[in-house]
């Protein structure tokens, strides 16, 4: 059988694809060469070891998550249409979750996250000020909620519950 030879990023984009769906035990190379009809020959072609493509995983993640912040930072409309539109984008990144479980277990992907959602604070704290709230705790409230709604289950409507909250935020300035 003749494998196919792909590129960096596509195994990249195999492996969050196998993060989001089995998590970070099985970011392996043997185990994803056979998912995606490869060898792992491949694998080792693109990356040094494991842990190096773990890392360029970790990193392509971030970057996309730091580009979303800059493309939201250039947007029109006002505050509170930027405010909602930025929470979508976030809710709608289903490899944020898979991230945060593994870093449970990763000193380096928990500090990449760190650096990530102090961006992501920044850009809400400055979207609310705008909007007259100034309270900081606003911001980390709507982190995380935008971090837990995604958890409550098939019943939830997170993008529903988050524009609620920001309902409620801008009643009470």
């Amino acid at each position: 059988m003749k494998h196919q030879r792909l590129t960096r990023q596509l195994w990249i984009e195999a492996g969050l694809s196998e993060l989001v769906e089995n998590g970070a035990a099985a970011l392996a190379a043997e185990p994803l060469a056979r998912k995606i009809g490869t060898t792992k020959g491949s694998f080792y072609w693109h990356f040094k070891d494991v842990p190096a493509f773990q890392q360029a995983i970790l990193a392509d993640w971030q970057s996309r998550a730091f580009a979303d912040v800059l493309t939201a930072l250039s947007e029109d409309g006002s505050a509170e249409q930027r405010l909602r539109r930025f929470g979508a984008l976030i809710l709608s990144d289903e490899q944020d979750s898979a991230f945060r479980a593994w870093a449970k277990t990763s000193p380096d992907v928990a500090f990449a996250i760190a650096q990530v959602d102090a961006e992501r604070l920044t850009y809400f704290s400055s979207l609310l000020r705008q909007l007259g709230v100034t309270n900081p705790g606003f911001a980390q409230s709507c982190l995380g909620a935008l971090i837990g709604l995604p958890h409550l289950g098939d019943q939830a409507n997170p993008s529903a519950a988050f524009d609620t909250m920001i309902d409620l935020v801008l009643a009470l300035k």
